[in-house]
């Protein structure tokens, strides 16, 4: 029983609180008990704050369960989310002794709509890596086979998902840290436009390019979540004052008509076979529901990687420059090594690298005069074997975390909304994902469509087995 419940989806389990079916304090119970369990294989979590978690369930009433669609709920946060209290190491040494005064932004949002925190899970260090792997406190894995890489850099908040450890957890995402993880874990994974939920309270690592993500098992509880922690700081220089729309509502919407943007260059080059079948069928699907396709055509993608990284690492150097001095022993290797590189990197770099970025914005922002959405596959590969260090594909090597955000990366320089989703199942028994991008705050088209796509149970995928 517990284990059927550990999976389901989080309108399921509220549909259980406000039956009277299971207390905000059972659920907390099975989750925790599913964490000792699971936690050595997965490395999902870090931290875990199971005692307040207990605390903050025993005074959630039943009339306060209709409050908030996340009202009794547990869930779980990147280790660069501040909760108060609490630990944040950004999964390092170098804050080994960082205790959290405030919540995040979006913490504090979940704490008002009596969501229930249970821990913060496991990073690559300092959120700089695709691969997730972190020599401190282990390398989170897949669910779907844990000889493989669970993805990074939000790989215990997708681990933690996928293991059934919690329903939703929240991520960044600045170069694909939150979609290509979910996409390998067969979850959904959204990062919202650039702006939509500030990303106060969170540890830095390139303010240009970070966002706050969102990790669920569907659609829906996306589309929920979103509408939570969706709003306006002050303090966030990117935060966007615009009002929230209604996401859960436009769920309801048919998608006839939807205009979807199909990338001619790119997108669908030097990707596994099984996935690009994958999308095929999507793309049938979607013009079976009254959707039409148009070819797009991106702006020059030959540098983006690398006007992504000229922006990255001098930000990631200025953000560290101070614990650098304090404490460089303690940073990773890793780490250290892409901090290095931030210094070689002039200030002319810099600045062209930043001209580019507005430029790519500019031009992938024209394609929507034509489109509402563009699709493309998650991830190029399905996810690798841990300690992979290249991916070759038609006789090209790759690094692998490169290959993980190949289809990622851009978006977070161009700052549309972005969303990954499950749409099939490799040979190899791991899911494949699809990945579907917006206008700017258009998050309600993307959740419709991706909801549409979700009713179809020609793309639905099994759970992990990670309970034999």
């Amino acid at each position: 029983m517990t284990d059927n419940i550990a999976f389901q989806d989080v309108r399921s389990l509220k549909s259980m609180l406000q039956g009277g079916q299971i207390t905000p304090s059972e659920l907390v119970d099975t989750f925790a008990e599913r964490i000792e369990r699971h936690n050595g294989l997965s490395k999902a979590f870090i931290t875990t704050t199971i005692d307040a978690a207990r605390e903050e369930a025993a005074t959630v009433s039943r009339g306060d369960l209709d409050r908030s669609p996340f009202a009794g709920i547990p869930y779980a946060s990147k280790d660069l989310f501040d909760v108060q209290g609490v630990l944040t190491t950004a999964g390092s040494k170098v804050f080994h002794d960082r205790v959290a005064k405030t919540d995040a932004y979006a913490v504090a949002k979940l704490r008002s709509a009596q969501a229930i925190s249970l821990g913060k899970t496991n990073l690559h260090e300092f959120a700089y890596g695709a691969t997730g792997e972190n020599e401190v406190y282990g390398t989170a894995v897949n669910a779907y086979d844990a000889t493989r890489l669970a993805g990074g850099s939000s790989s215990g908040s997708a681990a933690a998902v996928a293991f059934g450890l919690v329903p939703a957890a929240l991520g960044t995402d600045t170069g694909g840290s939150v979609r290509a993880p979910a996409a390998l874990n067969g979850l959904v994974g959204l990062k919202p436009t650039i702006g939509r939920v500030p990303t106060s309270g969170v540890v830095p690592y390139c303010w240009t390019l970070d966002h706050v993500g969102l990790m669920t098992r569907t659609i829906a509880d996306c589309a929920d979540l979103l509408g939570i922690v969706a709003g306006y700081d002050a303090s966030d220089s990117t935060s966007v004052n615009r009002p929230v729309d209604n996401y859960t509502e436009a769920l309801s919407q048919e998608i006839a008509g939807v205009r979807v943007g199909i990338p001619r260059n790119f997108y669908y080059d030097r990707a596994d076979d099984e996935i690009l079948t994958a999308l095929e069928r999507v793309k049938q699907y979607l013009v079976s529901c009254g959707a039409k396709l148009v070819p797009v055509t991106f702006p020059d993608m030959e540098h983006s990687r690398t006007v992504s990284l000229t922006v990255q690492m001098p930000e990631a150097l200025s953000a560290h420059s101070a614990y650098l001095q304090e404490r460089g022993e303690l940073y990773g290797a890793d780490f250290r090594a892409g901090l290095a590189l931030g210094q070689c990197i002039l200030a002319e770099h810099y600045v062209k690298a930043k001209r580019f970025v507005e430029v790519y914005r500019q031009q992938t922002n024209k394609l929507f005069d034509d489109v509402d959405l563009i699709l493309t596959p998650a991830t190029p590969e399905i996810a690798q074997k841990v300690g992979t260090v290249k991916v070759r594909r038609n006789g090209i090597d790759e690094a692998v975390g490169n290959a993980i955000t190949r289809y990622t990366t851009f978006f977070n320089m161009t700052g549309h909304p972005a969303l990954t989703m499950p749409c099939g199942m490799h040979t190899e028994g791991l899911p494949i994902a699809l990945q579907l991008v917006g206008r700017y705050f258009d998050e309600k088209t993307v959740l419709r469509t991706a909801h549409a796509i979700e009713r179809s149970e020609r793309f639905s995928i099994p759970r992990p087995k990670v309970d034999r």
